[in-house]
């Protein structure tokens, strides 16, 4: 009897204990449960009701030197924004911005079915495979784009002609290199192949991004390798891939200038033999700036719908 009665106490306090610590637990809960103390609310609603100075001195300080720069465009008579006006939808101009957008296009497309290829053999387990692709990836992403194209555009010197014919035998026919590549060939080839390189390791990072379980179970069902990829892996991939992707797209635009070294006609070439006639060397780079401004921006437009639009489909 007393073991019981001892028992019943213990339990009993134990009870009460319980029911005070679930009071105090009670009074100290914000109204949402979280855990938080009402002094813990009211704590943080002082500190974002709290002025910060330094926040609002360093917008006036941005707002300044904006007007300041903005005055320095408009009053400045050196920049002739008459000519600007005049030139930014001139023929030779618009010529060179339908060859800018075309070499952007074709070394996207060719870098990426290229570097996705390279990629899928990066990640195979043929080690011969592999050594090749990091190979290709590891001279091409060393190289500077610039001299990747001086090279291209003067492989005449290495090779003054081209041959079809078998390994280490006869030729059948032959082709003269210098007409053979042309300054847009050479262009077309140093950018597709540097891209490519770029573009290679981007994809990889997003089918690494793909659970391995993915792979396995498209295995089971008896899927092969290629329909695998295409229809289980690339899928699943494309939000990894589409925010570098896109940011390669609108770097490689910009970057598609550095031709008019070997005398390709894109949208910079075409301002330099304007200027290079009536010296007027501010206002025809701002017609090619504010050109790529305009590009650059619908671009990044794009992107952040494509990137939604994945977005969306891989929550769904």
């Amino acid at each position: 009897m007393v073991s019981l009665r001892a028992e019943r106490g213990g339990s009993g306090a134990a009870a009460g204990e319980d029911r005070t610590s679930r009071a105090r637990k009670a009074r100290t809960d914000g109204p949402g449960g979280s855990g938080r103390t009402v002094a813990d609310g009211a704590d943080a609603a002082s500190a974002r009701s709290r002025p910060r100075p330094l926040r609002w001195v360093a917008a006036a300080a941005g707002l300044v030197l904006l007007a300041m720069a903005l005055n320095a465009l408009i009053t400045n008579d050196a920049f002739r924004w008459d000519v600007v006006a005049k030139y930014v939808t001139a023929d030779t101009v618009l010529a060179g911005l339908v060859t800018t957008l075309w070499l952007t296009a074709v070394a996207f497309t060719g870098g990426f079915v290229l570097g996705t290829g390279l990629a899928v053999m990066r990640l195979s387990r043929n080690p011969v495979l592999v050594t090749l692709s990091f190979g290709y990836t590891w001279l091409f992403r060393s190289v500077p784009m610039l001299v990747q194209l001086l090279f291209w555009y003067n492989i005449s010197l290495l090779y003054p002609k081209l041959s079809l014919g078998i390994p280490f035998g006869p030729g059948f026919t032959e082709f003269s290199t210098e007409r053979m590549i042309s300054s847009l060939t050479a262009a077309v080839i140093g950018l597709v192949l540097h891209e490519a390189g770029q573009l290679a390791e981007i994809v990889r990072a997003g089918i690494l991004s793909v659970d391995r379980d993915q792979t396995e179970a498209a295995e089971a069902l008896g899927l092969g390798s290629w329909r695998t990829f295409r229809r289980i892996v690339l899928p699943q991939a494309m939000p990894a891939i589409l925010p570098p992707a896109g940011s390669q797209v609108i770097g490689l635009l910009k970057g598609t200038s550095i031709v008019s070294v070997i005398a390709v006609q894109d949208l910079l070439y075409a301002t330099q033999l304007i200027y290079n006639r009536n010296y007027l060397v501010i206002p025809l780079l701002l017609v090619a700036t504010l050109w790529y401004l305009l590009l650059t921006t619908l671009l990044s437009i794009v992107q952040h719908f494509v990137e939604r639009r994945y977005a969306t489909g891989d929550r769904g």
